[in-house]
């Protein structure tokens, strides 16, 4: 019997398929013993399943490239580093050999007891890690019975769950699964980020779908509504084969646009920048036509190796990134690394007590001064190749730019003293991700030569809300007054100062905020290469004198339901 449940969308895209259930993992063993002759064999059959898991993460470690690399490599080398975790598999030994547990029930156990650890803390990040608990505690438990990830055979099927990693997603576009809908989740989480990056259509937080949908239903899947019909009617399945028509037709408009202007309709140019981390990114943005690089990241040079990169592998891979964009401006950000990340090098703190306000990007690079002059170095080689700037993540004082900037400057001095050519000026700008830096740029703002605005972190700071907590999905959101406030008074102060400025968080990158960004007075965007054309088209379909006349009355909305009101009514001026 036909029924319809409404979750929000969360990657645009239509799919019709049988669906395959995934009911919420839960590790329900129950106690089994073994003999004493069996532990060996136990601990054996442990050990090889561990290794198998070790070598499929790694072997899709080494598929990614590029902007995948970043948003789903983090994910894998923390899941990495918590298979080489001595607690975990000395634990599980010690289960199998002092309690005689078979590998099934030790996994439960050990889980259960490293979950309670987590669950206590106050800090929610550390609390959340569970889910990351959950996905390697599930891959070894999958591995011990040779299943895989318990989801082959799903070509063609949408998949129904309560929630979706973002390591899975890659491996389940691969494995042909069409759409994903889940109960829970947030249309801005990194998985939500990933699908669009995969145009994987995916619709969250459709409530009762694991209890009404069952295997082999045939449901129609509307990512961009977050519709969810199940056993659609005649007039539904009409319906999905027009969205699929418009869509077909979307992407051959968008390819249209690769060589057009990113200009409003009223004549005004507007830069849209890629942001990138490999040298596949930059030839994705040279091919769509961005105007340079944004944001381009070096954490990749540093995790899942157990070195520091040396000053001249740096060196070759910032050069090969200017030479790439063959005279495009380079925006080039200093180490964003801090105890969030998995980090084998052993540059950030562990077990810091909160890692989203500790010792990260360039708070550790300060900490850390042969680390930042290394880079420095390098960067400052690098722009001799072409137009390059150097972006600083993290800034909350100006004496942290200022100490950025003389140690550039003693460094640019003993370059050109050994003969090295570089820039007679790089450029040094601040991101502005947190509040502290945006309320006090005044005092700062002749000390930076441009201003990247960083929506994710400022947002999440702002409103004291984590983006990846479920519970919070409806808080953390870029429509809410103080957000929009506080990126007016930025963008005006910078303007104010001539001083370019542009954002490069999530925000920059959804085409439907685009009429919202240029209301506030941006003319610069960074983003994903895969976002690029969605963004310049509705920018080519906006009157830029229309909307800065319309400004006030975004600025006035005391809630996001105003400010989502001012979209539908503004959203193509």
């Amino acid at each position: 019997m036909r029924q319809v449940f409404h979750g929000h969308g969360a990657a645009r895209g239509s799919a019709l398929g049988r669906a395959r259930v995934r009911l919420p993992h839960v590790l329900d063993v129950a106690e089994q013993r073994i003999g004493s002759k069996e532990v060996d064999a136990e601990i054996d059959r442990l050990h090889q399943a561990v290794a198998s898991v070790r070598g499929e993460m790694h072997a899709l470690r080494e598929r990614l490239h590029g902007a995948l690399a970043h948003e789903v490599g983090e994910f894998l080398d923390l899941h990495a580093l918590l298979l080489d975790d001595p607690e975990l598999l000395n634990g599980l030994d010690e289960l199998i050999r002092t309690g005689r547990y078979a590998a099934d029930y030790a996994l439960r156990l050990q889980r259960d007891r490293i979950a309670s650890v987590f669950e206590a803390m106050d800090d929610a990040y550390f609390r959340s890690r569970v889910d990351d608990i959950d996905q390697v505690i599930g891959r070894i438990h999958a591995a011990l019975h040779r299943r895989g990830n318990g989801l082959r055979g799903v070509a063609g099927e949408v998949l129904i769950t309560d929630n979706v990693a973002p390591a899975e997603l890659v491996q389940l576009q691969a494995q042909g699964v069409m759409a994903i809908v889940t109960s829970a989740g947030s249309a801005l989480s990194h998985s939500a980020i990933l699908a669009r990056s995969l145009h994987l259509p995916l619709v969250v937080g459709a409530a009762q779908v694991l209890q009404k949908i069952n295997d082999g239903d045939v449901v129609s899947v509307d990512g961009g509504s977050g519709l969810v019909v199940l056993e659609p009617s005649a007039e539904d399945l009409r319906s999905h084969r027009a969205r699929v028509r418009e869509l077909a037709r979307e992407r051959r408009q968008l390819n249209r646009l690769r060589r057009e202007p990113s200009r409003t309709t009223d004549g005004v140019d507007i830069k849209l920048y890629a942001n990138a981390e490999s040298r596949e990114d930059v030839a994705e943005a040279h091919a769509l036509g961005a105007a340079g690089v944004g944001l381009y990241r070096t954490e990749f040079l540093f995790l899942q190796r157990n070195e520091l990169p040396t000053e001249e592998e740096q060196f070759r891979a910032y050069r090969d990134v200017v030479l790439g964009m063959t005279g495009r401006t380079v925006t080039i950000r200093t180490l964003d690394l801090g105890a969030d990340k998995a980090d084998r090098t052993g540059l950030a703190l562990r077990n810091e007590p909160n890692p989203a306000l500790g010792l990260r990007g360039v708070r550790l690079s300060l900490a850390r001064p042969h680390l930042l002059d290394d880079q420095l170095r390098a960067l400052l080689r690098a722009s001799g190749y072409g137009p390059l700037r150097v972006l600083v993540p993290m800034v909350s004082t100006r004496g942290e730019m200022l100490s950025v900037r003389h140690r550039m400057q003693r460094i640019a001095g003993e370059l050109r003293a050994q003969g090295h050519e570089i820039a007679d000026h790089v450029p040094l700008g601040a991101m502005i991700e947190v509040p502290a830096a945006a309320i006090a740029l005044p005092g700062f703002i002749n000390d930076v030569d441009f201003l990247s605005i960083g929506t994710n972190d400022l947002i999440q700071y702002l409103l004291a809300a984590d983006r990846n907590n479920e519970a919070l999905g409806d808080l953390y959101t870029p429509l809410h007054p103080a957000v929009l406030r506080l990126m007016r008074d930025v963008i005006r102060l910078a303007h104010s100062r001539k001083r370019p400025i542009a954002v490069c968080g999530e925000i920059a990158g959804d085409a439907r905020f685009a009429p919202l960004l240029l209301a506030l007075g941006l003319e610069e965007f960074s983003l994903h290469p895969a976002t690029l054309l969605e963004v310049r088209r509705r920018i080519r379909e906006c009157d830029l004198s229309a909307l800065r006349a319309r400004a006030p009355a975004l600025l006035r909305a005391r809630d996001r339901n105003a400010i989502v009101r001012w979209l539908d009514n503004h959203a193509v001026v």
